[in-house]
């Protein structure tokens, strides 16, 4: 069985790393050199199965040409009353 996402927010932000990633036409071998990671750990946080530090966090958004609050943009930890608003 697929091991899940730890959080709705884990998992938007890796889909957004993904949908970058996917822009640039980058392999996540690609990523993972370009921000010094692994490459397991770019699909695990592409899976939304990481909590990703705030250093990573901007080590991904360099190598993606983003500003970092673009992955984060709107995000809220699991259990934020704020995320249960609707």
């Amino acid at each position: 069985m697929a091991k899940q996402p730890i959080s709705d927010a884990a998992q938007t932000f890796g889909a957004r790393v993904r949908a970058r990633r996917n822009e640039l036409g980058k392999s996540q071998e690609r990523l993972a050199d370009d921000s010094g990671m692994h490459w397991t750990f770019i699909g695990q946080v592409e899976r939304g199965q990481r909590n990703v530090s705030l250093h990573n966090i901007l080590k991904l958004a360099e190598a993606l040409g983003v500003d970092p609050a673009e992955l984060v943009r709107g995000l809220r930890a699991p259990g934020d009353a704020r995320s249960d608003e609707s």
